[in-house]
């Protein structure tokens, strides 16, 4: 029987609509825990493809008959057996097209607002893997922040937008949990590369110096982009201030928790800089400008238009890692209570060095996994 396929932009609005669906997961236990695909609406189960080779009779009781199914595996080709044996036992589903590799890279555009003289503000929801990118677009140009490895997606979109050239890429930090496209897509579009120089002694490749004091400016009607050194999660992290509207906070500030200092081993000579960028820094920026993280770590975070953001008052007002008076027991939050470290993280951050070359598998394989950037 003929089965058919829900793509990962299908599935992803849906679970921004909060649209019911129960996910049959057939990968086996281990990566099922590890990292899942979640929503509001989704009623999920584990069953182990290898626990249906002698039928699916044992766990029909488990598949609803009033609400679509979708059943997933890691690449899509035991998904679609699966589904093709509930589909012949009377209870029609569907599988995900190119499985969790898929649903990983899938990047979904939200516009944030816009900007001033003219020009918008869009964010790329990675609903697979929490990560955000941005682009700022004024007059036919337009500058990406963060960019994930799918660059094609930037470039696609920018067209439709009438963008007729990116001229600014720029990363808030050496990213250690997914591959940056910042250096590729610098190199497709003709656009500067810009990366914080003391995240960059072991870069391999040329780029330009980002620094505190810089003005970089996009489009005709001058949209202002100024990086703010935010030292903490990397000693080098830059934030952005976009328009005096917007704050690219990277993986400094999230929405629901705060940067981790441990991924190049620095935890115990980093956390002072995270209080001091979370507490002084930011405490005196304008608590009207709207914090536009790198990340998301659950989807209570994500608001009804499938965004991420908060003003920066209510954060301070809401989010643990901003209310912790003393400082000890500050620094005893943050390096007590650290996740597990990202998939592959030390071989990610040697590629966004440039001084790894994995081929696109190899690049897929690096990245599986939820991002582990934050402490909560």
């Amino acid at each position: 029987m003929t089965v058919t396929a829900m793509n990962a932009e299908q599935l992803t609005k849906k679970v921004i609509n909060k649209e019911p669906l129960f996910l049959l997961d057939v990968r086996n236990e281990a990566d099922a825990q590890d990292w899942k695909i979640e929503g509001e609406a989704i009623e999920y189960v584990n069953v182990p493809y290898f626990d249906l080779f002698e039928g699916i009779e044992d766990i029909l009781h488990k598949i609803p008959s009033d609400r679509e199914v979708l059943v997933v595996c890691a690449k899509e080709g035991s998904s679609i057996m699966v589904a093709e044996m509930l589909s012949e036992a009377g209870r029609p589903a569907h599988y995900l097209q190119g499985g969790m590799k898929a649903w990983s890279e899938h990047l979904e555009p939200v516009k944030i607002g816009d900007l001033s003289g003219g020009g918008e503000l869009y964010q790329f929801v990675r609903m697979g893997k929490g990560c955000l990118s941005y682009m700022i677009m004024s007059n036919g140009e337009a500058a990406i922040v963060d960019a994930a490895r799918m660059t094609d997606v930037y470039i696609r979109f920018a067209k439709k937008h009438n963008v007729s050239i990116i001229t600014q890429v720029l990363d808030t930090h050496l990213h250690a949990d997914h591959i940056s496209g910042g250096k590729k897509l610098a190199e497709q579009t003709g656009a500067s590369y810009w990366l914080p120089p003391k995240d960059a002694e072991e870069v391999i490749f040329e780029y330009h110096r980002l620094e505190e004091g810089q003005r970089i400016t996009i489009g005709a009607a001058t949209i202002d982009i100024h990086p703010l050194y935010s030292p903490g999660h990397t000693i080098g992290s830059t934030s952005f201030i976009v328009d005096h509207q917007y704050l690219l906070s990277g993986d400094i500030l999230f929405v629901d928790s705060i940067g981790r200092p441990d991924l190049a081993g620095m935890a115990e000579d980093w956390v002072g800089d995270l209080r001091e960028t979370l507490y002084d820094r930011y405490g005196a920026l304008s608590k009207e400008l709207i914090v536009l993280p790198a990340h998301f770590m659950i989807m209570d975070e994500v608001n009804e238009d499938g965004s991420v953001w908060k003003e920066l008052g209510v954060l301070f007002e809401e989010n643990h890692g901003l209310n912790i008076e003393d400082e000890d027991v500050f620094r005893e939050m943050v390096t007590k209570n650290l996740p597990a470290q990202p998939n592959a993280y030390q071989d990610i951050r040697q590629t966004n060095m440039g001084k790894l070359s994995p081929d696109d598998e190899a690049q897929r394989e690096m990245e599986i996994g939820p991002n582990r950037c934050a402490i909560r």
